[in-house]
């Protein structure tokens, strides 16, 4: 009997000048253990007149993670955090009760040809975190576990696996595991892993129960203990999952919530730009992404 659970196409998401390969949620799938979005950015080549410049926008409710394969972005946020996202390291900034930031292409790349290529992902928090103090934290890529083993490396992003620990402070039990293959690879890993999982084809293909997949695909098992595949010659799998939460989580734009009340009061505060709530990003005061028309016409129709 087959393990594959589900098998999700990615699938173009418009986030203001830039195109990303939406991933999570789905339809039929809104989550993967504690990961509840997951986007997929480029690759891009951009030209000297393009750039990222996504202005301040708020979350509640989840942790971001971004991590780049290629390119830059500078992040700034309502904590007075600045700094350049570089490929391999990651960025990790839990938004609690409530945090703004902006993702913008750094000033000396601006005027020049670049390549942007990576994830962002949210993952929620447990409920009793829901409404804790923002917080971030930035980890370099030299100190993101690494390992090789039978013709295999591995990359552990976030999280706990193979009696390997990411230093990227998670909330729940999780993981984020890169795998690269030197050759053609049998990948046996069931026995590691816990929870949901599902894996991303970054390069190349992998053969799950006879079938091929390759680039653009997100497979669920259904499940974890029974994950193995075969990797073929240079491909790269990304692994997500872990223990899921008991409680369902919604998701309404940029806000992530156990409780639809706090959504909706989150959704007010931004709407009125209530600085309490959602303090100003130091250095990047001058626009805010407001709450697209859709949410705001949903929001007046209750």
């Amino acid at each position: 009997m087959s393990n594959l659970g589900l098998i999700i196409e990615e699938k173009a998401a418009d986030i203001g000048n830039f195109l990303v390969g939406r991933l999570l949620p789905f339809r039929e799938k809104r989550a993967v253990g504690p990961f509840v979005f997951i986007d997929h950015m480029g690759p891009a080549a951009l030209k000297d007149y393009q750039n990222l410049d996504v202005a301040p926008h708020p979350h509640i409710g989840l942790s971001t993670l971004t991590y780049l394969l290629e390119g830059a972005i500078q992040h700034k946020d309502s904590l007075g955090n600045d700094l350049e996202i570089q490929p391999g390291a990651v960025n990790w900034m839990t938004a609690g009760k409530g945090v703004v930031h902006s993702e913008r292409t750094p000033e000396y790349l601006r005027n020049t040809e670049k390549h942007l290529h990576g994830f962002q992902i949210w993952v929620g928090l447990p409920k009793d975190l829901e409404q804790s103090e923002p917080s971030f934290h930035h980890t370099e890529a030299a100190d993101v576990p690494d390992w090789t083993d039978d013709g295999l490396r591995y990359k552990l992003i976030a999280g706990e696996l193979s009696g390997k620990k990411s230093p990227v402070p998670v909330h729940s039990p999780l993981f984020f595991l890169e795998i690269y293959s030197t050759g053609s690879q049998k990948v046996n890993i069931g026995g590691e892993l816990f929870g949901e999982v599902a894996m991303y084809v970054l390069e190349g293909t992998v053969t799950v129960d006879g079938q091929v997949f390759g680039g653009k695909q997100l497979l669920i098992a259904k499940d974890a203990k029974l994950c193995e595949f075969e990797m073929s010659d240079k491909a790269t799998v990304y692994l997500f999952g872990g223990e899921p939460f008991p409680e369902e989580r919604y998701i309404f734009w940029n806000f992530v919530n156990s409780d639809k009340a706090v959504i909706e009061k989150a959704t007010e505060n931004w709407h009125q730009q209530n600085h309490e709530a959602f303090p100003l990003v130091p250095g990047d005061t001058d626009d805010y992404v407001p709450l697209p028309e859709a949410v705001l016409k949903s929001r007046l129709s209750r």
